[in-house]
């Protein structure tokens, strides 16, 4: 029987806890050697956003789904720059998931930011080099374009040096503020690993709403230039029109297409190029 555990897992270069949900199929069975799935979360979401949950207690494979650190429920500083932090924050879950239960992981799954943290994962790491998939939600490429919001913030920047964000995050208040050394560093990441780093026998599934305006839809398909030339691993494009970067009222869509692809992978039916191609179905 399925089972949700929630873990708190101690930071190997931070003074925090990281917290996520380990869900495991059969959980009375031994651990080592098993395949996992990771389900990484966006700017400002958590474990439970948007398509994550529904996504974890539907895939057919264990998986854990964890707040980056200063979100939710994570210990830590968020900062808007701070991929290199993300990534650090991924190794050690990685790590813990490893020498604890002796978890390989199969799969990254990313919303957003999410999704650019794992594939700079997958391309730096050994562990991330045998990993089979990686499915690519709303991840942006072009890292500058980041500055195509900023006006929003130049008020408070030049009265107060920084912008205080506020959202709601799991129907709490929270406030974060952004300097524009933050939006200089995040411009600064380097996206385009993936074409000479990323592992080659690793399957990709790309999704993006047509109406994403805070990513534009065209990274998608910058990822699939880059993706699509790799064997035998495989690029996937889906395309999902009238939805915007969290795919409101969409995101079960997001989860049915992401099982779709992840069968086709179990059963070697994969081929580069847009998803379905050649299925006529619902149009």
């Amino acid at each position: 029987m399925r089972t949700s555990t929630k873990l708190r897992i101690p930071h190997s270069q931070e003074d925090c806890e990281l917290v996520g949900i380990l869900e495991q199929l059969a959980p009375e069975e031994p651990t080592h050697g098993r395949k996992i799935a990771l389900i990484l979360h966006g700017t400002m979401g958590h474990k439970d956003y948007l398509f994550q949950k529904r996504l974890a207690l539907r895939f057919p494979l264990d998986s854990f789904r964890f707040d980056f650190r200063g979100n939710h429920e994570s210990g830590g500083q968020w900062t808007q720059g701070g991929f290199a932090q993300d990534v650090q924050d991924l190794v050690t879950v990685v790590a813990y998931l490893r020498n604890t239960y002796g978890y390989d992981i199969d799969v990254v799954v990313g919303h957003s930011r999410g999704s650019v943290v794992g594939m700079h994962w997958l391309c730096t790491s050994e562990e991330g080099q045998s990993a089979r998939a990686m499915i690519n939600v709303s991840g942006r490429y072009r890292m500058h374009r980041i500055y195509d919001g900023v006006e929003a913030y130049r008020k408070e920047w030049d009265t107060q040096g920084y912008y205080e964000w506020k959202v709601t995050v799991a129907r709490q208040p929270v406030v974060q503020r952004i300097y524009p050394h933050d939006i200089e560093e995040f411009s600064r990441w380097n996206a385009a690993i993936v074409w000479d780093k990323f592992p080659a026998n690793t399957h990709v599934l790309t999704v993006h709403g047509l109406v994403d305006k805070t990513v534009p839809s065209y990274d998608a398909v910058i990822y699939s230039r880059a993706f699509g030339s790799r064997t035998p691993g495989t690029h996937s494009l889906h395309l999902i029109e009238e939805a915007d970067h969290n795919f409101t009222n969409r995101q079960d869509e997001v989860v049915e297409c992401i099982l779709e692809w992840w069968g086709a992978l179990n059963q070697g039916r994969l081929k580069t190029g847009i998803w379905m191609t050649g299925v006529r179905g619902k149009l």
